[in-house]
């Protein structure tokens, strides 16, 4: 007896991932966290076709090579991404902070939009705050409920959703870019940005004032880091090098210059840098004090001494997490107090390097529990078979909801 051949299966395609955030060029942090969730992503499915919505298109294609596509989501119209959410099998939002004032409500617009559309939702080690805004709590509170899974890179973050309201459970691991893995930077670099060989070099980060910094005085906060700045480069006979993580960090770095009595020790950054290169710079720090969160990251990553500058929960938070000391924050710390707890932590950063080492491995452990969660979503969406409305249309040979009418009001 002979057995007909059986037909071959075609062979399933891979998922298609959207990955929605901040992207685009214009925050290192954000950048860093992309990054990390590509390769995470990449690890998990090696076949998955990874979609990036971006605020800017043309960045994202130039410097992040795992997109296989990359689309935008700002200044265009909105049915040129409603277009592209159907055709998901997952849409992952965030990470990062992205659930503050004025923003949520947008990227939770397109959530909502995806979930009406089949499309199952996982939140990324996102962070939330502040969220005054009635609209915007109002999303936080309609939308997150329907989400496959929600994880927060923080405690803060839980805690602000919780006081919004919202009744689901939510998971706290740690920011995604706790994963990144440094880039050469090169003594090349270090002269053509005109640093001197062989000096003790103090890293320094500053922001500027805004919606997640309300409480900042840019007067007050410029004359106490540039007493800050003053001081280490008397007591460690150093220069002062200012990391800007966006651009609008140039302009209060200068601030910070002019108030300095010794500006001729400090450098700004001027180079246009990936993320893994400016964790790479870290590597030529002796001690780095800072605002911005993915500053403190890096440095804490590298093992520089680092006294983070808090102006908002997540830096709280993370110096909580990272034992470090337990400022008031910048819009209400002395200066006197501020210059006493950076001579301590050069002076006990010895004895304090295994408890600091020990801490930043937990929190990388965190930040993997988060990409672990999202394959097991994976996972699961391709064992029941609900492989997701994109690969079902793919399968059955035509894209889908392309003849279904858009909603208004997605």
């Amino acid at each position: 007896m002979t057995t007909a051949p059986s037909h071959p299966h075609p062979a399933r395609p891979g998922p298609r991932i959207g990955v929605l955030g901040s992207y685009g060029g214009f925050n290192i942090g954000d950048e860093a966290i992309l990054t990390c969730v590509l390769s995470c992503l990449r690890v998990r499915r090696p076949d998955a076709r990874l979609v990036v919505l971006s605020r800017n298109a043309e960045h994202t294609r130039a410097h992040h090579p795992d997109a296989d596509e990359v689309v935008p989501w700002e200044g265009v119209s909105r049915n040129h991404v409603l277009d592209v959410l159907p055709g998901l099998d997952l849409l992952v939002l965030g990470g990062g902070g992205i659930l503050y004032d004025g923003e949520a409500r947008r990227y939770l617009r397109l959530v909502r939009a995806a979930q009406t559309r089949g499309v199952p939702t996982f939140a990324y080690a996102v962070g939330a705050g502040p969220l005054t805004d009635a609209e915007d709590r109002e999303a936080v509170r309609t939308v997150l409920p329907d989400m496959d899974d929600v994880v927060v890179r923080d405690e803060e973050s839980r805690l602000v959703l919780e006081e919004v309201g919202l009744e689901r459970e939510v998971s706290v691991t740690a920011d995604p870019a706790l994963l990144l893995g440094p880039e050469p930077f090169t003594e090349a670099m270090m002269r053509d940005e005109g640093i001197p060989s062989g000096a003790r070099l103090v890293g320094m980060s500053v922001r500027e004032p805004g919606r997640a910094a309300e409480k900042l005085d840019e007067g007050d906060y410029h004359a106490l880091l540039a007493d800050v700045a003053d001081f280490l480069v008397r007591r460690l006979d150093a220069h002062v090098v200012f990391l800007p993580m966006e651009r609008h960090d140039v302009r209060h770095a200068h601030a910070v210059l002019s108030h300095m009595t010794a500006p001729d020790k400090g450098r700004i950054l001027h180079g246009d840098y990936s993320p893994g290169q400016v964790l790479g710079f870290m590597r030529h720090l002796d001690v780095a004090v800072g605002m911005r969160l993915h500053f403190v990251i890096f440095a804490a990553l590298t093992g520089v001494p680092v006294l983070p500058l808090p102006y908002s929960g997540k830096v709280f938070d993370f110096a909580r997490r990272l034992g470090a000391p337990a400022l008031v924050g910048v819009a209400r710390e002395q200066a006197g107090l501020l210059l006493a707890e950076v001579d301590r932590l050069w002076d006990e950063y010895p004895q304090r390097r295994e408890d600091f080492r020990s801490r930043i491995r937990e929190l990388s452990a965190a930040a993997r529990e988060t990409c672990v969660r999202c394959g097991s979503l994976l996972d699961a969406i391709g064992e029941t078979g609900e492989t997701g409305v994109g690969s079902r249309a793919r399968a059955a040979g035509h894209e889908p909801y392309a003849d279904e009418p858009r909603p208004l009001h997605a």
